[in-house]
């Protein structure tokens, strides 16, 4: 599978998961854990919805590109 994170999603990926470590270890298994989780989920989903938006745009701007050539070659 191809991968489409770059580096700086990557690294807030990890830096996330590494910070959801030390809170589950400083502040035990207590409710403030659902808290943490919670965290965790919200930022891995909003960098994979930025992720597919990302994608999503560039199908867009090629496909609007192919149409500008197309009205190019119309006009000649």
């Amino acid at each position: 599978m191809k991968n489409n994170l770059d580096v700086s999603n990557t690294i807030v990926v990890v830096l996330t998961f590494i910070l959801f470590g030390i809170a589950l270890f400083t502040t035990g298994f207590t409710k403030d854990l659902l808290l943490e989780a919670w965290v965790l989920l919200v930022s891995i989903k909003i960098i994979l919805l930025g992720n597919s938006n990302k994608i999503s745009n560039m199908e867009i701007i090629k496909k609007l590109d192919e149409i500008d050539k197309k009205l190019e070659e119309l006009k000649k």
